[in-house]
């Protein structure tokens, strides 16, 4: 609504006080290069040193972004300060202000980056928040600062003085061509609103929807931060480049739009997580010539656009990337072809190329010295077309309904495992004790869980229940967090994060290095092959376990290996019934353990297979998945609970995977799991990690448990790879517990080739292997872990490690030294 009423009289305007000659206008340019020049790779370099952070395993760097605020705050903030205070043009003063305003206030959003990314709902709420105390600080700042309004019908002279109601940056009117008469929308806010959408298409198509609460806390957020905008670059903004009676609408278009495209980007580089800011970054800035047009189309019918329309057109092409993307997705762990980072990079060029088509078309239709105001009807048919096509796009090739994370809640109450018997010898013992270890763990869930299932199941937040850990995955944002945080028989409530889906799957991975033509060079090294031809042990009669990205069952190394019935396989997240891998990383593992044709350990033993990764990330509840299958496997469709079969459990597992906070992990997030199966007589071989060279970097689980075999990697020539983490673990524990080949070592890939790899990855299966080959050759050991890990470490060779020892000496860096399968296997065939 107008300020003013329409008749009121229309006082003549000031004349202006201008700047002589060149240099301000210079002066000006070069201070908004400058904040572009120090907002955009300062944005960047947060993100890079947070992935660096994420890929070498270290805590988080908490204060990388208080850093990034305050230098960019102090760089970019001085020079638009003298901007906005020195010039006595008001164009330049009002540019200063503007960009002043745009870099406070990315200051002030980019330390909200210090809350930990999986807790992405509460930075939302946070953002939200924050922008609309800024739109509330800025708007009674601006009034504060702003002469008596004048009326509303009053056109900016040729002076180019007038200041707006609400004064700069930002004025405090919403004007009728924006807002329109009783609370319609008016026409100019219509094209605005037709803008958004058009920028939102790309979105809806290639992106997903989180949790509830989640698309909730985004909407609100990229609402706030489109009313900090309509601050940012009200009225008042565009009334400063509003030269001429009537205006010209080529200066509001060109210099007024690229003034607001850089205000745009200092707003943009502080909307959104860690990652989902860079978008925002592309995509706002040409939006400031769009703004441009729509005033000057407001200006035609002889009143300011009012803040509605930067309102919508900034609230809703924020909503794509707050909404559409989760920041812990767009990651370098995801960085494989065709992935989140790939998608989110089409999405991003698609609506900048969007932004730029309608800057171009919005300024040729609505910018013309001659062009009429635009009508009402043909905006809000535009708009509602576009809404449609949203609507159509979202729900057909894009990603409908709703994935956000799901809660991982653990109970207080363990399960007792002491004193379980260790009955006899070999593979009969031990599957007595899995019986015993899976009917305590059961019965421990289906007593301390049923009160908790009966409500969560009350409020339809579908409960999933665990037992290996005594907990419960269910769905549930903040609140319901909280809730289950202040229950007594709950421990702790984790993050279980859930990818969100693709509009397209990646391309399977192919192995494309020829099959070997004899026993690989990893294999030789440790001496496997010396086990096969000398001793005659291959691993026959035990049965490995792998929990990966999946395993090729078709692959000519690995289709015979495979143990085959209704219980030797599980996929929790595509439920796929037969053995595949789209990674590659499965069945790679898999063929270093027990593969044919000179590349596994044990070429004789047989294998079972799990998919606890999906696209390279897991979660608690994927991994315990996996682990409980392999404690109790259970055919297609059945309930872990009831249907467990631990006689069918494998001997030994191989886990060449770890689980980071990224992924929803604590330091004791599966720690009842792996002491469960070890209670059961089931070895758990995990890799160490590839996080070194650093101290202390076997952290993440299962890796740093005293109950599981710790795996390190060598080079061909026995030295410690750089790659490879150290111990010592968490309270001064000794790890690794050993090491094995990892660079450069060759094994099976999906589609029927072969790939070499490097990590810790690819030692963990051979040390599995050499577990299977000990058990062959002596059954007597299955199920005894302490004789088998005690055999391992004293018939270990020597291996190569830094020569001042750091991390505590060679015990943190190699453990017992390099892994001798022959030796290893000639001790336990001796013990009779």
């Amino acid at each position: 609504m107008p300020v003013g009423p329409p008749t009121a009289p229309v006082p003549p305007p000031r004349p202006a006080r201008r700047d002589t000659g060149p240099w301000p206008v210079v002066a000006a340019a070069a201070t908004g290069v400058w904040a572009v020049l120090v907002a955009v790779p300062g944005q960047l370099a947060g993100w890079v040193v947070d992935q660096l952070v994420l890929v070498a395993g270290l805590d988080r760097a908490v204060a990388v972004w208080p850093v990034v605020a305050l230098v960019t705050v102090l760089l970019a903030g001085a020079p638009t300060l003298a901007l906005a205070l020195i010039p006595r043009s008001p164009a330049i003063r009002a540019t200063g202000s503007a960009w002043l305003a745009g870099t406070l206030a990315l200051g002030a959003l980019t330390l909200l980056r210090a809350l930990p990314p999986v807790h992405h709902e509460a930075y939302l709420a946070a953002l939200a928040a924050t922008a609309v105390v800024l739109a509330l600080a800025l708007d009674r700042i601006a009034r504060r600062r702003s002469a008596p309004p004048a009326p509303a019908v009053a056109p900016a002279g040729p002076s180019d003085g007038v200041a707006g109601p609400g004064g700069v940056p930002g004025g405090s009117g919403d004007g009728t061509a924006g807002g329109g008469r009783g609370g319609r929308l008016g026409p100019v806010t219509l094209l605005a609103v037709a803008a958004g959408l058009a920028s939102l298409l790309p979105w809806v198509w290639v992106g997903a929807l989180g949790g509830a609460s989640e698309t909730l806390l985004a909407g609100l957020a990229a609402a706030a931060l489109g009313a900090l905008a309509g601050v940012l670059l009200g009225p008042a903004f565009w009334t400063a480049f509003a030269v001429g009676t009537p205006p010209r609408p080529a200066r509001l278009v060109l210099v007024g739009g690229l003034v607001a495209g850089v205000t745009l980007a200092l707003l943009g580089g502080g909307a959104g997580q860690s990652g989902a800011q860079l978008p925002a970054l592309l995509l706002l800035p040409p939006l400031g010539f769009v703004l441009g047009a729509l005033e000057a189309a407001a200006r035609h019918g002889g009143r300011p656009a009012g803040r509605g329309p930067v309102r919508w057109l900034v609230g809703l092409a924020l909503l794509g990337p707050l909404a559409f993307t989760d920041p812990e997705e767009v990651t370098v762990l995801l960085a494989t072809v065709r992935d989140v980072p790939f998608w989110v990079a089409v999405a991003t060029g698609a609506a900048f190329a969007v932004a730029v088509l309608l800057a171009v078309g919005y300024g040729v239709l609505l910018a013309r010295p001659r062009a009429r105001a635009p009508r009402r009807g043909v905006a809000g048919l535009t708009a509602a077309a576009l809404l449609a096509a949203v609507v159509v796009v979202h729900a057909v090739p894009g990603q409908p309904g709703l994935h956000g994370e799901r809660l991982l809640v653990v109970l207080r109450e363990q399960a007792d495992l002491t004193g379980v018997p260790a009955g006899a010898p070999g593979r009969a013992g031990r599957d007595a004790r899995a019986a015993e270890v899976y009917r305590r763990l059961v019965a421990t869930a289906e007593r301390t869980q049923g009160d908790l299932r009966r409500e969560l199941d009350r409020l339809r937040l579908h409960p999933t229940p665990y037992y290996l850990v005594n907990a419960i995955e269910t769905d549930g944002g903040p609140a319901v967090r909280a809730w289950l945080a202040g229950r007594p028989e709950v421990a702790r409530v984790l993050v279980s994060q859930r990818l969100r889906p693709l509009p397209a799957a990646a391309p399977p991975a192919r192995g494309t290095v020829p099959a070997p033509t004899g026993p690989t060079w990893n294999v030789s090294l440790i001496g496997a092959d010396r086990v096969w031809s000398e001793l005659g042990v291959t691993g026959a009669g035990v049965v490995v376990g792998s929990s990966d990205s999946g395993v090729d069952g078709r692959h000519p190394a690995l289709a015979a290996g495979f143990r085959g019935g209704d219980d030797s396989w599980y996929d929790p997240w595509e439920h796929r019934r037969t053995p595949a891998d789209r990674g590659g990383h499965g069945t790679h593992t898999v063929g270093s353990a027990v593969g044919r044709n000179g590349i596994g350990v044990a070429p004789g033993a047989s294998w079972v297979g799990c998919v606890n990764l999906d696209r390279n990330l897991g979660s608690p509840a994927r991994y315990l998945d996996c682990l409980q299958f392999m404690l109790a496997p259970f055919p297609p469709g059945g309930d872990p609970l009831t249907d467990g079969r631990p006689q069918r459990a494998p001997d030994v597992l191989t886990n060449s995977w770890g689980c980071p906070p990224v992924e929803g992990c604590d330091p004791g997030a599966l720690r009842p799991a792996t002491a469960a199966l070890a209670a059961a007589g089931i070895l758990v071989v995990a890799a160490a990690g590839n996080t070194g060279p650093h101290c202390g970097s076997i952290a993440d689980p299962p890796a740093p448990y005293p109950d599981v075999l710790t795996v390190g990697a060598v080079d061909r020539a026995r030295r410690l790879t750089e790659f490879s983490s150290r111990g010592p673990a968490a309270g001064g524990a000794a790890k690794p517990d050993l090491v094995a080949p990892g660079a450069g070592v060759p094994s099976a890939f999906p589609g029927g080739g072969y790939a070499t790899l490097d990590g810790t990855s690819m030692a963990t299966p051979q040390v599995a292997g050499v577990v299977a080959l000990m058990w062959s050759a002596n059954p007597a050991l299955v199920g005894d872990l302490d004789r088998t890990r005690r055999i391992l470490a004293d018939t270990a060779t020597p291996a190569g490690s830094p020569a001042d020892a750091p991390c505590g000496g060679a015990r943190n860096l190699v453990g017992a030294g390099l892994v001798d399968a022959y030796a290893a296997v000639r001790a336990a065939r001796d013990l009779g």
